[in-house]
Protein backbone atom coordinates (compact mmCIF):
# COMPACT_ATOMS: atom_id res chain seq x y z
CA UNK A 1 0.00 0.00 0.00
CA UNK A 2 1.38 3.66 -1.22
CA UNK A 3 0.52 6.82 -0.64
CA UNK A 4 -0.50 8.83 -3.51
CA UNK A 5 2.98 10.39 -3.03
CA UNK A 6 5.45 7.83 -2.71
CA UNK A 7 4.32 6.67 -6.41
CA UNK A 8 5.21 10.19 -7.45
CA UNK A 9 8.79 10.13 -5.48
CA UNK A 10 9.22 6.76 -7.10
CA UNK A 11 8.73 7.61 -10.79
CA UNK A 12 10.89 10.80 -10.65
CA UNK A 13 13.61 8.83 -9.65
CA UNK A 14 13.11 6.53 -12.46
CA UNK A 15 13.23 9.24 -14.42
CA UNK A 16 16.54 10.51 -13.25
CA UNK A 17 17.66 7.25 -13.25
CA UNK A 18 16.89 6.77 -17.02
CA UNK A 19 18.77 9.54 -17.90
CA UNK A 20 15.89 10.94 -19.80
CA UNK A 21 15.83 14.84 -20.67
CA UNK A 22 12.86 16.15 -18.49
CA UNK A 23 11.88 19.69 -18.03
CA UNK A 24 12.20 21.72 -14.64
CA UNK A 25 9.72 23.94 -13.09
CA UNK A 26 10.81 27.66 -12.88
CA UNK A 27 10.67 29.28 -9.57
CA UNK A 28 11.06 28.71 -5.57
CA UNK A 29 11.90 25.13 -5.75
CA UNK A 30 12.53 23.66 -9.07
CA UNK A 31 11.41 20.02 -9.49
CA UNK A 32 10.33 17.80 -12.12
CA UNK A 33 7.75 18.76 -14.53
CA UNK A 34 5.69 15.66 -14.00
CA UNK A 35 2.04 15.43 -13.65
CA UNK A 36 -0.50 12.72 -13.15
CA UNK A 37 -4.03 11.21 -13.22
CA UNK A 38 -7.01 11.51 -10.66
CA UNK A 39 -5.68 10.45 -7.64
CA UNK A 40 -6.84 7.13 -6.03
CA UNK A 41 -8.43 6.93 -2.57
CA UNK A 42 -7.01 6.18 0.65
CA UNK A 43 -7.15 1.82 0.49
CA UNK A 44 -7.80 1.30 -3.57
CA UNK A 45 -5.09 -0.38 -5.19
CA UNK A 46 -4.55 0.63 -9.31
CA UNK A 47 -3.44 -0.82 -12.63
CA UNK A 48 -2.74 1.12 -15.75
CA UNK A 49 -2.30 4.64 -13.71
CA UNK A 50 -1.42 7.29 -16.00
CA UNK A 51 0.76 10.17 -15.80
CA UNK A 52 2.31 13.28 -18.01
CA UNK A 53 6.42 13.78 -18.16
CA UNK A 54 7.47 16.85 -19.98
CA UNK A 55 10.80 16.35 -21.76
CA UNK A 56 12.75 19.25 -23.14
CA UNK A 57 14.03 16.77 -26.05
CA UNK A 58 12.54 14.59 -28.22
CA UNK A 59 13.07 10.82 -27.22
CA UNK A 60 11.14 8.07 -29.58
CA UNK A 61 8.42 6.89 -27.20
CA UNK A 62 9.94 3.15 -27.35
CA UNK A 63 13.08 4.23 -26.41
CA UNK A 64 11.84 6.11 -23.36
CA UNK A 65 9.14 3.10 -22.24
CA UNK A 66 12.37 1.06 -21.98
CA UNK A 67 14.42 3.27 -20.56
CA UNK A 68 11.86 4.33 -17.93
CA UNK A 69 10.92 0.47 -17.31
CA UNK A 70 14.49 -0.45 -16.48
CA UNK A 71 14.67 2.28 -14.27
CA UNK A 72 11.40 1.57 -12.73
CA UNK A 73 10.85 -1.08 -9.73
CA UNK A 74 9.29 -3.92 -10.58
CA UNK A 75 5.76 -3.02 -8.78
CA UNK A 76 5.79 0.15 -10.53
CA UNK A 77 6.64 -0.99 -14.49
CA UNK A 78 5.84 1.27 -17.05
CA UNK A 79 3.62 -0.42 -19.54
CA UNK A 80 3.70 1.98 -22.35
CA UNK A 81 4.57 5.59 -23.42
CA UNK A 82 3.29 8.10 -25.66
CA UNK A 83 3.64 11.85 -26.92
CA UNK A 84 0.76 13.96 -26.55
CA UNK A 85 0.44 17.47 -27.68
CA UNK A 86 1.38 20.27 -25.62
CA UNK A 87 -2.02 22.04 -25.54
CA UNK A 88 -3.73 18.53 -24.70
CA UNK A 89 -5.44 18.47 -21.39
CA UNK A 90 -4.02 17.04 -18.25
CA UNK A 91 -4.39 13.51 -17.59
CA UNK A 92 -6.75 13.99 -14.61
CA UNK A 93 -9.08 16.25 -16.68
CA UNK A 94 -8.91 13.60 -19.89
CA UNK A 95 -9.51 10.72 -18.79
CA UNK A 96 -12.74 11.36 -16.22
CA UNK A 97 -13.82 7.35 -16.32
CA UNK A 98 -12.34 4.81 -14.07
CA UNK A 99 -13.28 1.42 -14.47
CA UNK A 100 -12.91 -0.04 -10.41
CA UNK A 101 -12.63 -3.71 -9.80
CA UNK A 102 -13.35 -5.38 -6.32
CA UNK A 103 -12.99 -8.72 -4.84
CA UNK A 104 -15.41 -10.85 -2.20
CA UNK A 105 -14.71 -13.54 -0.12
CA UNK A 106 -17.16 -15.59 -1.62
CA UNK A 107 -19.33 -16.07 -4.96
CA UNK A 108 -22.33 -12.90 -4.79
CA UNK A 109 -25.71 -13.59 -5.71
CA UNK A 110 -27.80 -12.01 -8.73
CA UNK A 111 -27.74 -8.92 -10.12
CA UNK A 112 -27.20 -5.97 -7.63
CA UNK A 113 -29.43 -2.63 -7.54
CA UNK A 114 -27.35 0.41 -7.26
CA UNK A 115 -29.18 2.99 -5.09
CA UNK A 116 -30.27 6.22 -6.53
CA UNK A 117 -28.45 8.66 -3.80
CA UNK A 118 -25.66 8.32 -1.44
CA UNK A 119 -25.30 10.72 1.65
CA UNK A 120 -21.64 11.35 2.27
CA UNK A 121 -19.87 13.95 4.85
CA UNK A 122 -16.79 15.82 3.51
CA UNK A 123 -15.45 18.29 5.84
CA UNK A 124 -17.79 17.62 8.41
CA UNK A 125 -20.84 18.67 5.96
CA UNK A 126 -23.32 16.22 4.80
CA UNK A 127 -24.02 15.70 1.14
CA UNK A 128 -26.19 13.68 -0.99
CA UNK A 129 -24.43 12.66 -4.42
CA UNK A 130 -27.30 11.35 -7.12
CA UNK A 131 -25.13 7.59 -8.15
CA UNK A 132 -26.69 8.16 -11.32
CA UNK A 133 -24.68 11.28 -12.04
CA UNK A 134 -21.39 9.25 -11.62
CA UNK A 135 -22.41 5.60 -12.69
CA UNK A 136 -21.86 4.86 -15.90
CA UNK A 137 -21.37 1.14 -16.09
CA UNK A 138 -22.58 -1.74 -13.54
CA UNK A 139 -22.78 -3.28 -11.67
CA UNK A 140 -21.26 -6.29 -13.36
CA UNK A 141 -21.24 -9.54 -10.92
CA UNK A 142 -19.25 -12.23 -12.22
CA UNK A 143 -18.57 -14.73 -9.16
CA UNK A 144 -16.29 -13.20 -6.31
CA UNK A 145 -15.94 -9.85 -8.37
CA UNK A 146 -17.89 -6.60 -9.28
CA UNK A 147 -17.39 -4.48 -11.93
CA UNK A 148 -18.25 -0.52 -12.14
CA UNK A 149 -17.19 2.59 -13.82
CA UNK A 150 -17.79 5.94 -12.18
CA UNK A 151 -16.88 9.23 -13.98
CA UNK A 152 -15.55 12.35 -12.39
CA UNK A 153 -17.86 15.32 -12.84
CA UNK A 154 -16.41 19.12 -11.61
CA UNK A 155 -18.74 19.07 -8.78
CA UNK A 156 -17.02 15.93 -7.70
CA UNK A 157 -16.87 12.21 -7.63
CA UNK A 158 -18.32 9.89 -6.01
CA UNK A 159 -15.81 7.00 -3.96
CA UNK A 160 -15.87 3.66 -5.64
CA UNK A 161 -15.79 1.90 -1.97
CA UNK A 162 -18.51 4.27 -0.77
CA UNK A 163 -20.57 3.00 -3.58
CA UNK A 164 -19.98 -0.60 -2.96
CA UNK A 165 -20.74 0.04 1.08
CA UNK A 166 -23.99 0.78 -0.18
CA UNK A 167 -24.33 -2.02 -2.98
CA UNK A 168 -23.69 -4.82 0.11
CA UNK A 169 -25.34 -3.39 2.87
CA UNK A 170 -28.04 -6.37 2.36
CA UNK A 171 -25.35 -9.11 2.04
CA UNK A 172 -25.05 -10.77 5.21
CA UNK A 173 -21.53 -11.53 5.82
CA UNK A 174 -19.70 -10.76 2.71
CA UNK A 175 -15.94 -8.97 3.07
CA UNK A 176 -14.27 -7.13 0.80
CA UNK A 177 -10.48 -8.40 0.04
CA UNK A 178 -9.40 -5.80 -2.74
CA UNK A 179 -10.75 -2.57 -4.55
CA UNK A 180 -8.66 -2.11 -7.60
CA UNK A 181 -8.99 0.74 -10.14
CA UNK A 182 -8.50 -1.35 -13.26
CA UNK A 183 -8.24 1.37 -15.49
CA UNK A 184 -8.71 5.28 -17.12
CA UNK A 185 -11.05 6.26 -19.87
CA UNK A 186 -11.34 9.25 -22.10
CA UNK A 187 -14.86 8.20 -23.39
CA UNK A 188 -17.35 6.52 -21.36
CA UNK A 189 -18.71 4.69 -24.86
CA UNK A 190 -15.84 2.99 -25.36
CA UNK A 191 -16.36 0.23 -22.35
CA UNK A 192 -17.23 -3.30 -22.73
CA UNK A 193 -19.64 -4.55 -20.08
Amino acid sequence: MLSHLEPVRALERAGRRAGLPYAITQGFSPHMKIAFGSALPVGIGGDRELFDLFLTDYIPPDDAHVALRDASVSDLYIVSCDYIERSAPAASNAYPVSVYEARFDGDLEGPLMPPAFITVVRKGKEKVLQVPDFLVAGPVVEGDTIRIALVAREQGSLRPDALFEELLAEEAGVQLRSLTRTLQLSDPFSLTF
